[in-house]
């Protein structure tokens, strides 16, 4: 049986689709988890302060893209390990997706 976290059988282990790491998946919910709140910070103060600052707007899906590209960072760093990297991968995309609808602030305030 191919051994899953050795780096020299990458390719058979990212074909496998039988990744069982609820640490990593934990850990990718709670950066999420993390951004997210991060970004809402941003959009309450954006709301609360002046709806007409760009600047203010522009925060909420730059929160959102900053943490989309720290969560693949992070999936690079775990892929190099040999470790399950897809959960990080996910979490990048979602971040990006929400940064897309996130893009309706800065419209909102020009």
């Amino acid at each position: 049986m191919n051994d899953v976290r050795n780096p020299t059988d990458r390719g058979r282990a990212d074909v496998e689709k039988r990744w069982q790491d609820t640490g990593t998946y934990r850990s990718a919910a709670l950066y999420v988890a993390a951004v997210v709140a991060v970004g809402a910070a941003a959009c309450a103060i954006f709301l609360a302060v002046d709806r007409s600052n760009t600047i203010l707007a522009s925060l909420v899906p730059g929160v959102c893209a900053v943490g989309g590209l720290g969560a693949l960072i992070i999936a690079y760093r775990t892929y190099r390990r040999g470790g399950t990297w897809p959960m990080w991968q996910g979490a990048a995309w979602f971040l990006f997706a929400l940064m897309l609808v996130a893009l309706s602030f800065p419209a909102m305030a020009a």
